[in-house]
């Protein structure tokens, strides 16, 4: 009887550490491609000025470029996440979340400046919104942000 027990306990606990292992897997895995994007348009003049800082002069006109990301945690995470707001202090999972969902919106917007031609964007703007979670509280938490900006022509330093 001790055995089923034993195996009784076992089982939910390997299935946790399991849904743990996983979940903060897929995120780092998530966090290195986010590095690896960034260093690629580290070229990119971005900034949340309105006007066009360092912009060519007689280049074609720029051009409203949009991005859009959903990003969900897991189960688990939520459901840590909601202990957690039962005794108080910060949410480590979500902030990751919305840092995560933040520069995934951003590198989109820029790559796809850089993909109509142009090498820089100002005026960014984001905007969030949390879905996913029931009236309950239950199930996973999302969050979407939408991100825009505008892409230009930057002047380019002469070799003096």
């Amino acid at each position: 009887m001790e055995f089923l027990d034993l195996l009784g306990l076992a089982v939910p606990l390997f299935l946790l550490a399991l849904a743990w292992f996983t979940g903060s897997a897929v995120e780092r895995r998530h966090f290195r491609s986010l590095a690896i994007r960034e260093r690629e348009t580290s070229g990119m003049l971005v900034s949340q000025l309105k006007s066009f800082p360092a912009s060519r002069a007689g280049s074609p006109p720029p051009c409203l470029v949009v991005s859009q990301v959903v990003i969900a945690t897991d189960y688990l995470k939520s459901f840590l996440a909601g202990l957690r707001k039962i005794i108080g202090g910060e949410l480590r999972s979500y902030r990751s979340l919305v840092e995560r969902a933040r520069r995934e919106a951003i590198l989109r917007l820029v790559e796809e400046a850089r993909g109509l031609g142009y090498d820089a964007v100002c005026n960014i703007r984001i905007e969030s919104s949390d879905i996913g979670v029931s009236e309950r509280g239950k199930g996973a938490t999302m969050v979407t942000l939408l991100a825009s900006g505008t892409a230009y022509h930057a002047a380019r330093e002469s070799a003096a």
